[in-house]
């Protein structure tokens, strides 16, 4: 059986795959805002850094745990467990089963808004002032409108599978991200502000590279950047063939990660200050105005101040963010479509669509409850789910797992000490960053 089952075909395709799968909008929108919010080149010294020290090791064990089973989360984690609870590990599996649902369900919103806001410079061209206003005014009918269309994007490319569906457009989606990403931030860099701005960005402030919120705010930002804690990468792990070079692997998605958050500065920085150059008010008290509400608030009032070219600087932009939005929630999505497929014998259009349709009411109830529940559910996700399951697949690889984890057998070389590394000091920095976001 495991002959038939689908997988990456080439190493190009999955290094593509699995860093659009950690490039979201948590790269191009969060790593931005946090940085401008806690010093700049001093946050982003300290990310550097923990994304050596803490994220690198934490995708490599996602990676070889689904690479090493051959199968989905659930299945994965029941056999690494297999020797003393299976059911713990099952149960792990089913959490980052309802994780990746419970993200798709307010990523598939947000996502919605970036599609619309895609859609709004091509309507103001055309002068069509009503459905340019339908389309950047928040609205529970616009929600109702994009959200599906999200959703109905993501399932058309799962349904064909890894080979012909995510492989093929993640081939297709990351080059054009990293054209519009580079050609953004050459236009940015000629307009007036925008030097304060890469100075901000480049020069650290050595006085807070210390500063206790900036450490933990970038340790934070390198984990969940990396899309790691629910099965996402393990999933994608398990689509290798099983002679693959995986460190190798690991590195190649872990620097492309790591490069598109650093031009997603280079952009978004650099852009906040062109906008305070044009009188749009970006920074107060020393924050950034509205944090979440960057991407609609300011940068869009800055597009507006650069006349005819400002529609088309939009339109790429938000074309960016849309491919960044659909890279993400297609590996979100193929989690538990692959354990409909491999646990239940479900065809895979069978199983994305029943997988579609639970999101697409999940994000119906968030939408009907936005005020309250959407806020709730993101903090729930990204500050207890992610840093937990990453905790917890430290402890598999490290602790419980023997029978076949070559990374725990082999007592020789550099596989020796990175095992030590990820038994004793992995688990003591993300407890150490889970207990401080938890005490925050």
């Amino acid at each position: 059986m495991a002959s038939l089952r689908d997988g990456f075909q080439s190493r190009l395709g999955f290094v593509l795959a699995a860093a659009g799968a950690a490039v979201g909008l948590g790269n191009i929108w969060g790593f931005p805002t946090q940085a401008a919010n806690h010093g700049g080149g001093a946050f982003l010294l300290v990310y550097f850094i923990v994304v050596f020290l803490l994220a690198l090791p934490a995708l490599y064990t996602e990676l070889y745990i689904g690479h090493q089973a051959q199968s989905n989360p659930v299945k994965a984690l029941s056999l690494a467990w297999s020797e003393k609870q299976p059911k713990v590990g099952a149960l792990a599996g089913y959490i980052g089963l309802f994780g990746a649902i419970v993200m798709l369900s307010f990523y598939s919103i947000v996502a919605g808004w970036m599609l619309s806001h895609a859609l709004e410079p091509v309507t103001t061209f055309l002068g069509l002032s009503d459905v340019s206003r339908f389309l950047t005014e928040d609205s529970m009918a616009r929600n109702f409108v994009f959200t599906p269309l999200m959703v109905l994007l993501t399932a058309s490319i799962i349904f064909k599978g890894v080979k012909s569906g995510i492989e093929k457009w993640s081939r297709r989606l990351m080059p054009m991200l990293l054209v519009l990403l580079i050609a953004l931030i050459a236009y940015i860099a000629t307009l007036p502000g925008a030097k304060e701005g890469f100075e901000t960005y480049l020069k650290p402030d050595f006085s807070k590279v210390t500063d206790p919120d900036l450490i933990i705010a970038a340790m934070g930002q390198a984990f969940f950047s990396l899309s790691l804690g629910v099965g996402c990468m393990m999933i994608y792990g398990s689509y290798l063939k099983p002679n693959e070079n995986l460190p190798k692997l690991t590195l190649s998605v872990a620097m492309l990660d790591t490069a598109v958050a650093f031009l997603a500065g280079l952009l978004i920085i650099p852009a906040i200050f062109v906008a305070q150059q044009h009188g749009v008010q970006v920074f107060q008290d020393g924050k950034l105005i509205g944090e979440g509400r960057l991407i609609f608030a300011v940068l869009p009032e800055l597009f507006n101040t650069m006349g005819e070219v400002g529609v088309f600087v939009a339109l790429c932009f938000f074309v960016l963010m849309s491919i960044a939005s659909v890279t993400s929630t297609i590996s979100s999505t193929e989690i538990p479509v692959s354990f409909l497929v491999e646990n239940h014998g479900v065809t895979r259009r069978a199983a994305t669509w029943a997988v579609s349709a639970t999101v697409l009411l999940a994000s119906i109830i968030i939408i009907l409850n936005f005020d309250w529940l959407f806020g709730l559910v993101i903090t729930v996700f990204t500050q207890y789910q992610l840093p937990l399951m990453g905790l917890f697949y430290f402890i598999t690889v490290g602790w419980v797992w023997r029978r076949g984890n070559q990374l725990a057998l082999e007592c020789h070389g550099n596989i020796y000490y990175f095992a030590l590394y990820v038994k004793y000091v992995c688990p003591v920095l993300m407890t150490a960053v889970f207990v401080n976001v938890a005490l925050r």
